[in-house]
């Protein structure tokens, strides 16, 4: 077997691991799905006739501009899950017992960041759930579909590369479980609730700029079936960079933990 083919065969062990913890505490792993469940009801049924009448529509129309927001706010809650389970490992002793074994030292941290994608989804599909449940109807066609789920995927995969590291970067499971909150809390500083032209001049500009309303507008796009323009593209870009950081500064925290 060549180096490639252990290091697959490793990660797929490490991904069935982490599987297995999910399946064994299905509490965390679908917490991730709560908050934004919560998020849905509670703006639908105690702001939606209000903001809906503000934006020009009612509770209905203002339940399909919230939906999107509400998914990628899913997407961006399933970080918190990651840190700390990378970090427990780190500190319960765990990546100790994995350096005497003869395996693909990448594939700890892949088992991790494939696991908790798989975990993100299966979340993000109960809060469709819900949202369809309450009357969210999409124009959607399957391409349209199709490409909405590859999106949530890929933001998905960058948000849990970095989750992973700021995991490694943690020294305890408490710190691990705070370092996320930014990345939960930038989707409520974009276009998610409302658009961002409705915001005060700073923080519509940050609105604008920042990744996440670039990828509520795509997927807001998809969603009705309208254009999303140049939109896709540059959330993707934001995806790969994410990504990109997350997976440069994991291996270098997780290979200077390793050697100490």
């Amino acid at each position: 077997m060549s180096a490639l083919t252990y290091a697959v065969h490793d990660s797929m062990t490490m991904l069935r691991r982490n599987l297995r913890h999910a399946l064994r505490y299905p509490a965390v792993s679908l917490g991730a799905s709560m908050l934004p469940i919560l998020m849905l009801l509670l703006f639908v049924y105690a702001f939606g006739d209000s903001i809906g009448a503000g934006m020009g529509g009612g509770r209905d129309a203002y339940l399909e501009y919230l939906t999107p927001g509400i998914v990628i706010m899913g997407v961006a809650a399933g970080a918190m899950s990651t840190s700390i389970a990378v970090c427990s490992d780190m500190t319960e002793g765990i990546i100790n017992r994995f350096r005497t074994m003869n395996i693909s030292r990448s594939s700890f941290m892949t088992g991790h960041v494939i696991g908790s994608v798989i975990q993100t989804m299966v979340s993000i599909v109960l809060v469709v759930a819900v949202a369809l449940a309450l009357g969210f109807r999409s124009d959607a066609s399957p391409l349209e579909w199709l490409a909405a789920t590859g999106l949530l995927a890929a933001i998905a995969f960058a948000v849990t590369w970095l989750a992973a590291a700021f995991g490694l970067a943690s020294k305890t499971v408490e710190s691990a479980s705070n370092k996320p909150l930014l990345v939960q809390f930038l989707p409520f500083l974009g276009s998610a609730f409302v658009p961002a032209d409705s915001m005060s001049p700073g923080l519509r500009w940050f609105a604008a700029y920042q990744p996440f309303t670039l990828m509520t507008e795509t997927l807001r796009g998809l969603l009705s079936g309208s254009q999303i323009g140049a939109d896709g593209w540059i959330s993707l870009g934001w995806c790969a960079g994410i990504a990109l950081l997350g997976y440069v500064w994991s291996r270098s925290l997780f290979n200077g933990t390793t050697k100490r």
